[in-house]
């Protein structure tokens, strides 16, 4: 029988920027549509095959332990594990990673996406990549004319050009020889790890995603995350 694929959400942020909401629950507990963020990321991961999940926590950590228990409400394996101390995106990896039986993929607790999942494990399996991050290219409307020109005269004028950058979407698929890397007891970012690998010439593979991605870090990012419910998360979705 095959093994259930595991799966790591970052939940121990403490959603400063979300406040007064995340004064009484973690940023994760917050309700969209439904249901609460955790529970639609859960769904999500457990639709494509990923049934074993850890909750890794600090803020407010008894909400979400007593909110989940074991998983078995959702259909899921769910462990919780708390760090005393905030350890970055990273360091809190190195507090399970003795449970951790091969590739699994880790994402962050406030993202809401459709990307497939098995998809992307299948990809960072194939690169051979330790480390495979996601990104996703954001287009930003720009206000003004772009000015070109040589010297004291004006060649032309680029009107509102949109801005296109790539960043990292905050969910990523990970080795065990990943662990490594990692020192125990310590702060340290996923971006920590990028450079840490990069620097020892060590490959960092890259997958792009197109599919819808919602990064809910502040009020504005919340009420987006209400009116995506419906269409992407609602229960014919999941």
């Amino acid at each position: 029988m095959a093994r259930n694929k595991q799966a790591v959400i970052l939940a121990g942020g403490l959603g400063t920027r979300l406040r007064p909401f995340t004064e009484a629950i973690p940023k994760s507990l917050l309700p969209v549509g439904e249901k609460s963020i955790l529970e639609l990321q859960i769904l999500r991961l457990k639709k494509f095959g990923f049934t074993q999940i850890f909750l890794a926590t600090n803020y407010k950590s008894a909400y979400i332990e007593s909110f989940f228990g074991n998983g078995e409400r959702l259909g899921v394996d769910i462990s919780v594990s708390k760090e005393e101390e905030p350890l970055g995106t990273c360091g809190p990896l190195n507090l399970i990673k003795d449970r951790i039986i091969g590739p699994f993929i880790v994402m962050n607790g406030d993202i809401l996406t459709t990307i497939d999942f098995s998809k992307l494990y299948d990809f960072a399996i194939k690169t051979g990549s330790d480390f495979t991050v996601v990104t996703k290219e954001i287009v930003i409307p720009f206000a003004f004319g772009n000015v070109h020109s040589d010297g004291e005269f004006i060649t032309g004028v680029e009107e509102k050009p949109d801005i296109k950058t790539e960043v990292v979407a905050g969910i990523y698929v990970m080795t065990q020889n990943a662990f490594k890397h990692i020192p125990d007891n310590k702060y340290f970012g996923m971006d920590d790890l990028i450079m840490k690998m990069l620097a020892g010439k060590e490959p960092v593979a890259k997958y792009v995603m197109l599919d819808l991605w919602l990064d809910i870090g502040q009020q504005a990012d919340y009420d987006e995350a209400q009116k995506v419910y419906e269409t992407h998360f609602n229960e014919t979705e999941l």
